[in-house]
């Protein structure tokens, strides 16, 4: 700068050297000429200087208003104060004011994320987000979208197996000649949280008004008495509340899990049911059942979660005393919604509690009928409240995802601490309790039988009496969008004495301390399979299966089979169930026999899902030898595909045509059907918009388009509809320049313009 305002005081001396010896007249016009050459010079010279400045980052606005676009479209505008407190899986806006105009040819730019106290890029900790052209889903990067002097405006995209917590934000910039320049401001940390509206996410919950229930509803109602006098109270949740955020993720901070750990919902709903409770690691609440509460709060008094976290927060991570079932679980909802999961609290009447992992409620006798005291560890209360919080189980087979049941009152130690959960209440209720976590504990809860052992003189326990019926009634949760309960117990066991909910208790059974409880199968000579002809059923269609049962034995064996088929998410989440039927079935001495099973279209053309996956689950029980017949076949639905025929050259330069034709395969109309093609080094992405297709009908639209690159292409197209998902097509292209001139096996590639000149 200096150096060119230099160059332009000597442009002037020599001007004014020579204004010296010109006329009056002359000089006036002289005058105005050396002005303007002046002025042209500095400004040349400033401009100049200008482009070459460091460049520097003056603020950063995260644009965090609670009424702002980030906190409504997070629907975060709840929560108390204006700090970004954001969902992950979906974009967010920032604006950063330069110290010049952001040049994206020579200028460079990146956001660093940091979260823990020791942020690792390995770690998915520490997250660099670099500029981009265009976003694309489930990855972290940023694109400026608005530009207006210095300052411009930044979208980005959050992955959606983000760890959730508290980041710090810093912004470095670098300049062709400047060096770099990071800027980081405490003021302007970001808030992660899950996200039950992002369909990447392990959280996703795909019912809008389940989402402000158990997501955005800030009370709540908590059942409790006899189930025939069953008692309810209001309960406070306060999630959104002032300091019940930072509460939070305090009591995240303080549990066992590292911060790469609390991007698995799993994971933190584990943990917070351990840190809700201070049996084993001073956690929020101290549970008291003594009736003597000195020194603290009642159970029966409190009100609502926000007192007692805020207590625990302030004071430094002191358990807070005292608290109940009830208030164990209703602290539970408040954490777990606050950080985004989705959570309820669900109340068992007639709750038994299993001290031997035996799967059965047992009472002891002696000789004389008299109560074993020291043997009655079990107990049955009158009533018991946990939690159910909702995602999908990655790590149990599919159709165990959804509704897991967790519990975070101290009752048995699960891998030495007091915890219990995530459950999968699909698998408590048939019974598979190998499946983690804590299911053997919560399937005793809901559907053991009470069993009455008498000791004989030999001193040996035999069973005298078999309560069916004892455990698990009524179990209620508050309705959703009213205060009205909500009776779940279909959704924990089948119905009370129903062959299914039998072989539901003796399963379990065999996984518990007491095997042997129930009279096993006198042979298993039976065996059940579900096979799919050719490439499965077809969308649109009956859905036709085929049962396999093979009698092994030389004698007649009957059974009836119980047939449930449900609709399931790709996550594994059982979205309701479509169709039960019951099916009786004798097999032969030796026989092998295949029956054909439908699943009409009409009973699933309303109820599917992206995917289109569904759970196929059989039971029965063989009369003759009381062997427990079960399997489960998931299988989906095939879709037509997009059928792309090129037609033409494919000629780079040179516009080339291509027809899309789609069959309708279902017997009603598809509504507002929009094409999706592109193609790289073929078609940037263009929607085409095809409107109605009626039943069975076939459309067919021609594209044209311009190949920009040679060689081998894919031309692809996916249908967008909502009746109609997953229905796609690829078309193989090769691409080449305008002419090739080929000698025995070597091909040379040339332009347009030099094949002409050789040729003439």
């Amino acid at each position: 700068q200096s150096r060119g305002m230099l160059g332009c005081l000597g442009n002037l001396g020599t001007a004014c050297f020579g204004y010296s010896r010109l006329t009056s007249l002359k000089r006036k016009q002289a005058a105005m000429i050396i002005a303007l050459t002046f002025s042209i010079s500095l400004s040349l010279s400033l401009s100049l200087s200008v482009s070459e400045l460091m460049l520097s980052v003056h603020s950063v606005d995260l644009l965090s208003s609670k009424m702002g676009q980030n906190r409504m479209e997070h629907h975060t505008d709840h929560y108390h104060g204006n700090a970004l407190i954001i969902r992950r899986g979906q974009t967010f806006q920032i604006e950063l004011d330069l110290s010049r105009p952001f040049n994206s040819n020579t200028d460079k730019l990146h956001l660093d994320l940091r979260t823990g106290p020791l942020p690792m890029v390995s770690k998915n900790t520490h997250v660099i987000i670099q500029l981009v052209e265009e976003l694309e889903d489930d990855r972290w990067e940023a694109k400026i979208v608005e530009r207006n002097g210095n300052r411009i405006k930044l979208s980005v995209n959050s992955h959606a197996k983000a760890v959730i917590g508290k980041y710090k934000l810093t912004v470095t910039v670098e300049s062709p000649k400047g060096g770099s320049a990071t800027t980081r401001d405490p003021r302007k940390d970001i808030v992660m949280l899950f996200n039950p509206w992002c369909e990447d996410d392990t959280v996703y919950m795909d019912d809008e008004e389940e989402k402000k229930e158990y997501v955005l509803n800030d009370t709540g109602r908590l059942y409790y008495g006899t189930e025939k006098q069953i008692g309810d109270r209001t309960w406070n949740y306060g999630q959104f509340l002032e300091g019940m955020l930072e509460a939070c993720l305090y009591v995240l901070e303080k549990s066992e899990i590292p911060p790469p750990g609390r991007g698995d919902p799993v994971n933190v709903v584990r943990v917070i049911s351990a840190m809700i409770n201070s049996q084993d690691d001073n956690g929020v609440l101290a549970g008291n059942w003594s009736g003597n509460y000195v020194g603290g709060v009642s159970p029966t008094a409190w009100n609502g979660s926000v007192e007692i976290l805020k207590k625990y927060h302030k004071e430094g991570g002191l358990p807070v005393k005292y608290g109940q079932c009830w208030v164990f679980s209703g602290v539970t909802t408040t954490v777990l919604r606050c950080l985004g999961i989705p959570c309820r609290s669900v109340t068992n009447f007639q709750s038994a509690h299993d001290t031997d992992v035996s799967l059965t409620t047992d009472m002891y006798f002696d000789e004389k009928m008299e109560p074993f005291d020291e043997l009655n560890t079990d107990s049955v209360w009158n009533f018991h409240v946990w939690n159910d919080c909702w995602m999908a189980r990655p790590d149990l087979p599919p159709g165990n995802g959804g509704w897991q049941a967790l519990d975070a009152t101290p009752q048995e130690t699960s891998q030495g601490t007091f915890r219990c959960g995530p459950a999968s209440v699909t698998a408590i209720r048939t019974g598979q309790v190998y499946l983690k976590y804590d299911t053997p504990f919560i399937f005793a809860e809901v559907n053991s039988d009470k069993i009455y052992w008498q000791r004989n003189l030999d001193g040996i326990f035999t069973q005298i009496q078999c309560e069916k019926k004892a455990v698990g009634h009524c179990i209620s949760t508050k309705a959703v969008g009213s205060d009205k309960r909500n009776d779940i117990t279909h959704l924990y066991k089948h119905t009370e004495g129903s062959e299914e909910e039998r072989i539901a208790v003796e399963t379990a059974s065999r996984y518990g301390t007491k095997p042997d409880v129930y009279s096993t199968s006198m042979a298993e000579d039976v065996s059940l399979e579900v096979k799919l002809e050719g490439e499965g059923p077809r969308m649109g269609a009956d859905a036709q299966l085929t049962i396999v049962m093979t009698n092994f034995s030389s004698q007649t064996r009957k059974t009836t089979l119980h047939i449930q088929v449900a609709v399931m998410y790709y996550t594994g989440v059982l979205k309701g169930t479509v169709k039960k039927d019951k099916m009786p079935v004798a097999l032969k001495p030796n026989e092998v026999k295949a029956m054909q099973w439908v699943l009409p279209y009409h009973s699933y053309q309303d109820q599917l899902v992206d995917q289109a996956a569904l759970m196929l689950t059989l039971s029965g029980r063989v009369s003759e030898t009381q062997q427990v017949l079960a399997t489960q076949t998931s299988f989906r639905l095939r879709t037509p595909d997009l059928s792309i025929e090129a037609v033409g050259e494919a000629v780079v330069g040179k516009k080339m045509t291509a027809k899309i034709t789609f069959t309708n395969p279902l017997p009603r109309t598809l509504k507002g059907v929009v094409l999706r093609v592109e193609g790289l080094g073929l078609q940037e992405v263009k929607e085409v918009v095809v409107g109605d297709v009626g039943s069975h009908s076939t459309v067919t639209r021609t594209e044209h388009f311009i190949p920009t690159q040679a060689g081998h292409r894919k031309l692809v197209a996916a249908l967008d509809c909502k009746q109609l998902t997953q229905v796609h097509g690829v078309a193989d292209i090769v691409s080449c320049w305008s002419q090739t001139w080929c000698i025995g096996t070597t091909c040379r590639v040339v332009s347009e313009q030099t094949f002409y000149y050789l040729g003439g």
